[in-house]
């Protein structure tokens, strides 16, 4: 670890600047060098990225364009890797954007990707083009969550299939997991409430695993609890590809509806909050839903 000398800025920011970052991970930023709090650095960090994913050394070296030797050097502190090539690693693990700064940051330098918050004016083409994907979709439902499936938007067809829900479900910060497997939430019409309520967690874990978050990890926990135990066999309707969802409309004649669901994401953005954007399509696996919602949603 190296402890830098130079004079440390006390004043606390809340921007995207390299400062402000630092200051946010309870780290001191001092321009080229930083003062880490927690142990293990950039060596420890990389070290533990690359076993999360299960990825030799020698894989990584040839993904990143560079040796074994080297990769084994940083990983033991013993080589000290410029700001490309810590970038370049971290393009090679898959490493979301959002800890690829952390990286950099734990090897002194300043994050490469900004974080703009979803309202600024500079992001209002991307609200724009989301806008008419959601509308686009319908009759269907569709969402837009963040990175812990907590809702940003949706569209008329997701707010019909939720009617009859707890509003303390749909009051923000929504989590739109927690809304489909609540007792208050939509478990109670959901027909397939055991298949669906695990494809639902198994999706949920594999995005802690991929992208580690403890309020992800807290969410699985939250709902295993909420969660029929596991069925022990598929269902006979299950579809190979996806899990379909079975769902009783709140309309008067409780109508079936039968979903799938498609994720989408941005998969060159740059800038942390895009990236960290998840589209979740619904789209009817028969004739008779989709007749259904082009009747019950009003757009």
């Amino acid at each position: 670890m190296i402890v830098a000398t130079t004079t440390v800025l006390r004043r606390r920011r809340s921007d995207n600047s390299p400062e402000g970052i630092a200051n946010r991970r309870g780290t001191r930023y001092t321009g080229r060098m930083i003062t880490e709090s927690a142990s293990g650095g950039l060596a420890g960090a990389l070290r533990t990225w690359r076993t999360r994913r299960r990825v030799s050394q020698l894989e990584l070296a040839v993904r990143a364009g560079t040796t074994q030797r080297h990769v084994s050097f940083i990983e033991s502190g013993r080589s000290t890797p410029g700001r490309a090539m810590i970038i370049r690693l971290a393009e090679s693990l898959e490493v979301p954007i959002r800890d690829r700064n952390e990286l950099l940051l734990a090897a002194g330098f300043a994050p490469a990707y900004p974080q703009t918050d979803l309202d600024h004016p500079q992001l209002a083409p991307v609200r724009t083009a989301l806008n008419r994907v959601l509308h686009g979709h319908l009759p269907y439902p569709a969402v837009i969550v963040d990175r812990h499936g907590d809702l940003i938007s949706a569209n008329a067809g997701f707010h019909m299939i939720t009617r009859g829900v707890d509003p303390h479900l749909l009051t923000p910060p929504v989590s739109v997991p927690r809304a489909l497997l609540h007792p208050r939430g939509l478990a109670p019409r959901i027909v397939n409430l055991e298949e669906w309520a695990w494809h639902i967690i198994d999706s949920v874990q594999a995005e802690s695993v991929r992208n580690p978050s403890d309020r992800l990890q807290h969410l699985v926990e939250e709902l295993v609890d909420l969660a029929p135990p596991r069925p022990r066999q598929l269902s006979p309707h299950h579809l190979g590809f996806a899990v379909p969802l079975h769902l009783r409309t709140s309309s008067p004649d409780s109508r079936e509806l039968r979903l799938i669901t498609t994720l989408t994401h941005f998969g060159t953005a740059t800038d942390v909050t895009i990236a960290e954007l998840r589209l979740e399509a619904f789209l009817p696996a028969d004739e008779a839903t989709s007749a259904a919602l082009t009747e019950l949603v009003t757009w």
